[in-house]
């Protein structure tokens, strides 16, 4: 493994404030990140709490053009972070409607500028990475207000919907596909991954961080729609009449697609996770931490079919699952025909639990 720190060294109190910023925001995330070796596991720590930032922007309840005028500031934040203190003194006066009081904090000179701080410490090859694929999901995110730009929305009784298949996979992308893409590229650098490894990882990254990103679509769904957007794409929506839009529930046939759909992706990660040499103990450990719970969550989708897409629906998966899952991936973390086991046992669970009728 290639020492890709040259001199970035964290004191204790930044280490805790990335700690404890990710729990804030991401208990999931906050679970496996210390599985990471460093500088590895910092770098990505990093990248995702601006990932969260820029989410702020997308999630506050102002204008576009306002939201637009605050990502052209990011951006530039991404490429001189030593403007921060003034950039997060003149945020703090924006009211930030639509984000809880943790989500604002970050937005703000408190709690926002020893991230940026140590952001302008990274190495300038690992920044390069972040400033890249961080710059891609910004530019994704801007899209969403460009009416002629992919992915599109459509209103559709009262939310914003988006409009197609193509457009829901775009919007993954954006949003999560950049961020596997991001950590792949981090990960080929620390480690200095074959060229066969690492073109098997690009090629997967989309599809493994699309893959969550659905996975929280549906376990989301009744909250994204009661703050009056649905990321399930309309073309989808109108075969089922829109009911799942009024909290109707839909037909089992409409919910197995929505699930399969999901399915597809989570293969495809389980593909990238095994494409990890074994030396890559940590980001693998962490690959499972995010794999086995996206699938522990559809099972329960599955078992719970009867009120999804209802004001019931409710599929997060408990702590105690959370825990089996970190139990499962100790058990099989260098065994790849044991993971292979686990996921195609964990999806022919979910086919099980719908009706045949399906």
């Amino acid at each position: 493994m290639v020492d890709y720190s040259r001199g970035f060294r964290l004191t204790p109190m930044q280490k805790n404030y990335l700690g404890k910023q990710l729990d804030r925001v991401s208990r999931s995330f906050a679970i496996l990140i210390p599985y990471i070796e460093p500088p590895l596991r910092h770098y990505l720590a990093v990248a995702y709490l601006l990932c969260r930032v820029a989410d702020n922007i997308e999630d506050c309840g102002q204008p576009n053009t306002w939201k637009q005028e605050r990502f052209t500031e990011f951006s530039d934040l991404l490429q001189e972070p030593q403007d921060a203190p003034g950039q997060l003194a003149a945020w703090e006066k924006h009211g930030w409607p639509g984000l809880n009081q943790e989500e604002r904090q970050i937005m703000g000179v408190a709690h926002g500028l020893l991230l940026w701080q140590i952001y302008a410490m990274i190495p300038d090859q690992a920044q390069g990475v972040i400033k890249q694929w961080v710059g891609v999901m910004v530019a994704g995110m801007n899209k969403l207000s460009e009416p002629d730009e992919q992915p599109c929305f459509v209103q559709r009784k009262g939310i914003a919907v988006l409009e197609t298949e193509q457009d829901y996979n775009v919007y993954c992308y954006y949003v999560a596909g950049t961020v596997g893409a991001l950590a792949s590229e981090l990960v080929v650098q620390q480690y200095e991954l074959s060229a066969d490894v690492s073109a098997i990882l690009r090629t997967r990254a989309d599809s493994c961080g699309r893959s969550l990103q659905k996975t929280n679509i549906v376990k989301d769904f009744v909250e994204d729609v009661s703050r009056g957007v649905c990321y399930l794409p309309d073309t989808w929506l109108s075969i089922a009449a829109y009911a799942p839009l009024e909290l109707r529930g839909a037909d089992l046939p409409w919910k197995t697609r929505v699930i399969s759909d999901v399915l597809h992706d989570l293969r495809d990660a389980t593909h990238y996770t095994l494409a990890l040499p074994h030396h890559v103990v940590g980001y693998r450990r962490a690959s499972l931490l995010c794999l086995f719970p996206a699938y522990h969550t559809m099972l329960s989708a599955a078992r719970r079919q009867d009120t999804l897409f209802t004001s019931a629906h409710q599929i997060k998966i408990a702590r105690g699952a959370i825990a089996q899952c970190i139990s499962d991936s100790d058990k099989v973390l260098l065994d790849d025909e044991a993971i292979r086991r686990y996921c195609a046992a964990m999806e022919d669970k979910i086919y099980a639990a719908l009706p045949r009728s399906a």
